[in-house]
């Protein structure tokens, strides 16, 4: 186990895992790592994806939180007792993240204590990151955010009157053995609530058998909930091999010049797939896919709707998702939260009612059948007996 003193320091040495990709990372950390991340305004996906891993320390070559959002993400991380640390930007130097991933190291005084190549120390400052300080700056964002809000919106403007005529033209064709033509295709997003408002919906995901399309690493949250992803499209950045090899047809979003960086991937995997160029999100791209394959209803689960939720995947507007919404119109339906909505509860009234129930069969079959009957006699009389 990792040992803390006081100040969260973490006196025994482990290895540093490093990425500048915070998915990438949580898919190789381990609970007795140091994560080296480099994640400004560290969003609360991030911190869910860290603390599913375990781990302890956590050191962020860029601000926690800058104050330009309320990020939540820092404090999640925090309110569950991960030491958070930053390094000052004079010592944050390019390449550190690949100069210290594999690396031995501790962290003594807010200092990093690094065994580098050659056998030599490595002493890095840190800056300790406390509850009250990213309070401090959570409250600034929150005063601003008409201010941030105005911006987001002119950029979501003006980059929907340039692109309008891109969403207006169908998709390329695909032709798909996946048929979605008068059925209902659930598209799963890993975004806020997915665990939640999956197992919301289990009971219409029994009843009524959709298409279950998982963009990226939703495919993953849908075998993790006990599904099996029929479509999965994206660019294939954060869905693990597993997910890929589940026998899924697997769609590549594409640029809408045509390249494709997840190509080489599944190409390497040697799995059968689809390339689609569109320009948008993955997610609005799987939305449209399913709207032009003529689905009778989309659900869409986990998607990114709101202003935070598009600052936090770095994108200062939204103006694809607003034309596709818009264009698909009344086929879909946001299951996004609904888990909040509704939680159903068991009363004392239902659980009298499904015992009687229950009882009613055996009751009558005791009635009914003779032995039965005899052995009920032959056992209230010897409770008379001890009884009396």
């Amino acid at each position: 186990m990792i040992k803390r003193k006081n100040l969260g320091a973490l006196s025994r040495r482990t290895i540093i895992m490093a990425d500048r990709r915070t998915k990438q990372l949580c898919k190789r950390l381990g609970s007795d790592h140091i994560a080296l991340i480099d994640h400004p305004d560290v969003d609360e996906m991030a911190a869910r994806a860290l603390l599913d891993t375990g781990v302890q320390v956590v050191i962020n070559l860029s601000p926690c939180m800058t104050g330009h959002y309320p990020a939540e993400g820092a404090g999640k991380l925090l309110a569950d007792g991960v030491c958070l640390y930053e390094i000052p930007a004079e010592w944050s130097e390019p390449g550190l993240t690949d100069e210290l991933n594999g690396c031995e190291a501790s962290i003594v005084d807010c200092q990093l204590h690094v065994h580098a190549a050659g056998g030599e120390w490595r002493v890095i400052p840190l800056q300790r990151v406390t509850a009250e300080q990213i309070q401090a700056k959570w409250q600034h964002a929150h005063d601003t955010l008409h201010e941030t809000l105005s911006l987001f919106i002119d950029n979501t403007l003006q980059y929907a009157s340039r692109e309008k005529d891109l969403f207006l033209k169908p998709l390329c064709p695909l032709h798909l053995r996946t048929k979605m033509d008068n059925r209902h295709v659930v598209v799963v997003v890993r975004g806020k609530h997915y665990r939640e408002d999956l197992q919301t919906l289990h009971s219409y995901i029994r009843e009524y058998r959709p298409v279950l399309l998982g963009v990226d690493g939703g495919a993953d949250a849908l075998i993790q909930s006990g599904y099996m992803p029929d479509l999965i499209v994206g660019d294939m950045d954060s869905v693990t091999d597993k997910a890929l090899l589940c026998g899924a047809e697997i769609v590549v979003h594409a640029f809408s010049d045509g390249r494709a960086p997840g190509e080489a991937r599944v190409e390497r995997l040697g799995m059968d797939y689809h390339v689609l160029p569109a320009p948008g999100t993955s997610e609005d791209v799987a939305m449209l896919l399913a709207y032009e394959k003529d689905a009778q209803l989309i659900v869409t689960i986990g998607t990114h709707t709101s202003m935070i939720d598009f600052l936090e995947k770095g994108r200062k507007g939204m103006a694809s998702t607003l034309l596709v919404r818009t264009k698909i119109g009344t086929k879909l339906i946001d299951a996004k939260g609904v888990n909040q909505l509704y939680q159903p509860r068991w009363s004392w009234k239902l659980w009298g009612w499904c015992l009687a129930a229950m009882l009613t069969p055996v009751t009558a079959a005791l009635a009914i059948n003779p032995v039965a009957r005899h052995a009920a006699q032959m056992l209230w009389t010897q409770w008379r007996t001890w009884a009396f």
